[in-house]
């Protein structure tokens, strides 16, 4: 048997990227989670997923919305990432929400960003993985770099 731990800190040696998917909860606010589980899935149709835990404060939101954006990080936005990673206890980033697109929020600053349509979700141990087909995107040049995540630290590009 494989205890938690062990599987954790394995994982904590692949490097990745991190996202932060918004949406709007039932009111219509605003909602984000932070994710370092982005897949790309298929280019025909475009498709991408992510896993968010079941024992998420964003989980029952995110059950609930039928489109979602994934904001892509730059290096410069750690504390966008610290907000929307836990029970919004870090200070909320100025400047954090840009124009929507879709009616999806979306985030200032980021590398780029897609807005998806839900389509289908799958049950995946203690987590949900979300399976959602790109509908709207956009890169925003390639001259700032990613937020990671490796070792269980924030991390940066140091050259090429």
């Amino acid at each position: 048997m494989i205890d938690s731990r062990s599987f954790r800190q394995l994982m904590s040696c692949f490097a990745t990227g991190i996202t932060v998917v918004t949406g709007r909860d039932d009111a219509g606010n605003p909602i984000g989670v932070t994710i370092n589980s982005l897949t790309s899935v298929s280019l025909d149709p475009p498709l991408v997923l992510f896993c968010l835990g079941k024992w998420a404060y964003m989980h029952p939101a995110f059950q609930k919305v039928s489109r979602f954006a994934v904001n892509i990080l730059s290096a410069g936005q750690e504390d966008v990432s610290r907000y929307f990673a836990n029970t919004r206890t870090n200070p909320k980033p100025k400047r954090l929400w840009g124009r929507p697109q879709m009616d999806v929020p979306l985030l200032n600053g980021t590398l780029g960003w897609m807005v998806c349509e839900k389509h289908k979700t799958y049950k995946g141990g203690d987590h949900d993985i979300i399976l959602g087909e790109v509908k709207k995107l956009m890169k925003r040049g390639e001259t700032a770099d990613p937020l990671l995540y490796f070792h269980s630290r924030y991390r940066h590009l140091h050259g090429e």
